[in-house]
């Protein structure tokens, strides 16, 4: 299906995994962009701007064609956006806020075919995902297998991190960091637009 180069404007291994999964062949470049959240920004608009960016970053690096795919993803809970935690103090007090309630989890995707700057595609899917009551005792316990570093919300769903989840509603790929059907979507119609 996919008859295009792809390359993946990131480093992320669960990415490269779901990319993988499918059967796509792809080439990955990290974008190496500022990941800062501008004031105003709301959640969607924050991810949306970093896959845009990411995207656009690596179509300006590379030197044949092909679709860059950019992607960013954030867990999001009363209004508060929870990127990769710092350390572990700052892990703890995530998956303190989490326990015992639901959240959001979203990721921005961007699609930019290289030499054609108006061929750019952008979109987002949201998951919400309730965790379990979680003792001091089990959040300790999952900090200390070294799983919450590098990941938003500070937890990896297909790790040791499925067992603080009670229910999901949405696409489990995106809670991965990957909405691999959204993709699959964007790419169909950037496609259909040639």
């Amino acid at each position: 299906m996919l008859k295009e180069k792809l390359i993946l404007a990131s480093q992320s291994p669960r990415r490269a995994e779901i990319l993988t999964t499918v059967g796509w062949e792809f080439d990955a470049i990290a974008a190496n962009i500022d990941e800062t959240k501008f004031p105003s920004e709301d959640a969607l608009t924050y991810v949306t701007r970093l896959a845009q960016t990411k995207a656009e970053t690596v179509a300006k690096q590379i030197t044949s064609g092909g679709l860059v795919l950019g992607a960013d993803t954030v867990v999001v809970i009363d209004e508060e956006i929870l990127g990769q935690p710092r350390n572990d103090d700052d892990a703890r007090r995530m998956l303190s806020l989490l326990s015992g309630k639901w959240h959001q989890v979203v990721t921005g995707i961007a699609l930019v075919r290289k030499g054609d700057v108006s061929q750019i595609r952008v979109d987002q899917e949201t998951t919400r995902v309730l965790f379990a009551e979680l003792s001091r005792e089990q959040i300790d316990w999952y900090i200390s297998t070294g799983e919450p570093q590098g990941k938003a919300g500070a937890y990896a769903i297909q790790g040791k991190g499925a067992l603080l989840i009670k229910e999901i509603q949405g696409d489990y790929f995106n809670v991965v960091g990957l909405p691999i059907r959204l993709v699959f979507d964007l790419i169909g119609r950037m496609v259909s637009r040639q």
